[in-house]
Order: C-alpha cells, then sequence, then structure tokens
C-alpha cells in the first residue's frame, strides 16, 4: 500500500488563468498595477496571503497583504464564474478514474488551495480524495506539515508516500517530510527548478504516473 499526494493547481487542474485574472482585480483594486501571468504562475503553491505578500514585493505579510487576501477571495468566485473556471490537464481525469479503481493505493490532496476551493475541484471534476490538507488546515508549502498530517490521518510512513506536484515547493515539502517527490512536465515550473528542488522523478504525462505507479521501488 502507497500512499499518493497529488498537488492542485498545476498538477491536476490548469488554474493559472482564474488565477491571475483574481489576482489582476485585486491588484487593480488596491491601485496597484497588476504581476504579469509569469509572476503569477511563480507564486502559484503558495498560501494565499504569502503569495500576495511576495507579489508585492514584502518579505512577510503585512496588513496589506491581509486586505488583498480578503478581497481576493471574496471576487474569485465570480471571477471563476465569468467563464474562467479551471479544468483538468489532459489525461488527467483517465488517470485519476484509473487510480480511483485500485486497491493498493490511497489518492489524496496537498494544495495551497483554501477548503472552499479544493471542495470546488472536486465537485466540478469529481476527484475523490481520501485525505487532503488545504492553506486552511497547515502552513504554507514548503513546509512539510502537509503530508506529515496526510500520512498520519491515512496511517503510512512518508517513506510509503509519494507527492506528485508541479511546484519547486511541492518538491521541498515532500522531501522535508520524507517522502517521495515527483515532478510533472506540464505545470508552472521548469523541470529543471524541480530537478534542483529534489525531485526523484520527473514524468511528462498522466499516463507516465500510472506506470510509474505500477513500479514497486518508487
Amino acid at each position: 500500500m502507497r500512499l499518493v499526494l497529488f498537488d492542485c493547481d498545476g498538477t491536476l487542474v490548469d488554474s493559472a488563468g482564474v488565477i491571475h485574472a483574481t489576482m489582476a482585480r485585486t491588484f487593480e483594486a488596491f491601485g496597484l498595477t497588476p504581476p504579469a501571468l509569469e509572476d503569477t504562475k511563480s507564486i502559484i503553491g503558495l498560501t494565499l496571503d504569502i503569495a500576495i505578500a511576495r507579489l508585492t514585493g514584502e518579505p512577510h505579510v503585512n496588513d496589506q497583504a491581509l486586505a488583498m487576501t480578503a478581497h481576493y477571495k471574496e471576487i474569485y468566485t465570480d471571477v471563476r464564474a465569468a467563464g474562467m473556471s479551471e479544468q483538468p490537464f489532459p489525461g488527467i481525469a483517465a488517470m485519476m478514474e484509473t487510480l480511483s479503481q485500485r486497491d493498493d493505493l490511497v489518492i489524496g490532496a496537498v494544495t495551497g488551495k483554501s477548503r472552499r476551493g479544493l471542495d470546488m475541484i472536486r465537485t466540478s471534476h469529481g476527484f475523490d480524495f481520501a485525505v487532503s490538507r488545504t492553506a486552511d488546515d497547515c502552513p504554507s508549502k514548503p513546509h512539510p506539515a502537509m503530508v506529515a498530517e496526510c500520512c498520519a490521518e491515512a496511517g503510512f510512513e512518508p517513506s510509503d508516500t509519494l507527492v506528485i506536484g508541479d511546484a519547486i515547493y511541492d518538491m521541498q515539502m515532500a522531501k522535508s517530510a520524507g517522502a517521495k517527490a515527483i515532478g510533472v512536465s506540464w505545470g508552472y515550473a521548469p523541470t529543471s527548478a524541480l530537478l534542483a528542488a529534489g525531485a526523484d522523478h520527473i514524468v511528462q504525462t498522466p499516463d507516465d504516473i500510472l506506470a510509474l505507479l505500477e513500479t514497486a521501488h518508487v
């Protein structure tokens, strides 16, 4: 038995569009120049308050970042409903369906999204997670708490756990927790950065994840 923990944004679903649109509107509401798309992509995976602080050039979360975080959360659902909703990457839906039928795996999620955001993804796309941790539950990635708490809840050792993600924060979190780190090539960070952050493997397609999980030594 193994525990497989998926990141969400950039790994299961392509949410950069809705995140960037909501971020741009938030910055404009506070009289700030919106970040470039690539800058927004670089912070996806962090909890929202830390992400906004970084985008505004602040080393720590301050009152402005907290106010902007509240505004972002307030308008996110409306932006998403206006045709900007995230969609699974090609092959992800079929992969998740296949994984759900395997009795030798427990599937979970570790995400910088809020609990509400993760629930939206689950409802919209039918993803079933036996265990999950969000930004509402744990410190921001790359802190190992999300992985450690999922392992404890599901009854797994980190050494029997795989974290699959697209961000350097996912790789760093996995290695810090003592889990295997699997980087995906279709997300928002270059594979060279994932390898530098400690990725044990890089996969090119969701089918590669299925193949990797067939090997006993991973």
